[in-house]
């Protein structure tokens, strides 16, 4: 069970459950609104207004020669068996959040919340319906919800299930992915191909809209507790269902064996959400993630208090 929000109510109305529904239904006329799985007053505008954050489709792909992405600069990689690797830089995910490609014969949404720091891929098959997924502009527990073009169901990013709408308690497959710079992501993939710069859109790639939020003390409309044992809310750790690691603990170990996994920190990666320029900005390492097989396992690396929202009873790895 999720922890309780507090709502403030000087800021955001004291209007019943009902009438936000009211007020989303103009927005919303598909949506079906008798479905859902929380409750609505969890349920905030982040500011932009639906698609006001522009969901991409099918991206222009090259050849890592080819790019002009800063080497430290993260990227999220897919590698499917059998199919060449693809990136997709942050740098253009930190003002677009959602990308709809196919690889090969998978269709994939590449997804990117800043305010919890989770980049989550999925695979957009569900019980044999194609969907492809656009930007809401509503936060849940300050994570983004996403919400399918056929239905106009409403999707937390975070776990990939769908909270409100037609598909309400579906949940997305995940499609195993990381975080990894740029130069280390080419080195191994030489071959391998990158998105490239988006067309049509006036936004400047490269720089980062929430200069200094990683260094913040509170994140960005969340009124739950603070993670337990003096963590930092807006530190990251590392997540592997519903186990976390802390990252200041993989900095100083670099590679830890325990509860089945072998987890690697690397330095060279900056981060997408420190200072104005994500090239110049600080080094937080990338993380990989491996079973004792050496396969790749489906992770990702999140604020702490986002883990500790969607995971109360989750076990904190910390030492």
């Amino acid at each position: 069970m999720l922890k309780p929000l507090t709502v403030i109510l000087a800021v955001f109305g004291a209007a019943p459950a009902v009438s936000q529904v009211n007020f989303w239904q103009y927005e919303w006329p598909l949506t079906d609104f008798e479905k859902s799985s929380v409750d609505f007053i969890e349920i905030l505008s982040g500011g932009p207004p639906k698609d006001g954050i522009p969901a991409l489709d099918d991206p222009e792909l090259i050849g890592v020669g080819a790019s002009d992405v800063p080497p430290r600069e993260p990227v999220v990689t897919v590698e499917i068996e059998g199919q060449t690797p693809r990136a997709y830089p942050l740098r253009y995910l930190t003002w677009h959040e959602i990308v709809n490609d196919t690889i090969g014969d998978t269709p994939i949404a590449v997804t990117f919340c800043p305010l919890c720091n989770s980049g989550i891929v999925f695979d957009r098959r569900l019980n044999g319906e194609l969907l492809s997924f656009g930007v809401s502009g509503k936060l849940r527990l300050s994570n983004l919800i996403m919400y399918d073009r056929e239905t106009e169901s409403w999707w937390q990013q975070f776990g990939g299930e769908a909270i409100v709408g037609t598909y309400t308690g579906a949940v997305l497959t995940t499609v195993v992915s990381w975080t990894e710079s740029f130069e280390e992501y080419s080195a191994r993939n030489p071959d391998g191909l990158i998105m490239a710069e988006p067309t049509g859109f006036r936004r400047p790639y490269g720089q980062n809209p929430y200069d200094g939020y990683d260094s913040s003390s509170r994140p960005f409309l969340y009124s739950g507790d603070p993670p337990p044992f003096g963590i930092e809310p807006l530190s990251r750790v590392i997540q592997v269902g519903s186990k976390a690691w802390p990252m200041e603990r993989l900095r100083e170990a670099e590679v830890i064996e325990e509860a089945g996994v072998r987890i690697v920190w690397r330095a060279g990666m900056a981060s997408a959400l420190d200072g104005r320029e994500i090239a110049t900005s600080r080094d937080i390492g990338s993380i990989r993630v491996f079973d004792a097989a050496g396969n790749p396992v489906d992770h990702d690396v999140v604020f702490a208090f986002a883990f500790d929202a969607f995971f109360p009873d989750g076990e904190w790895m910390l030492e």
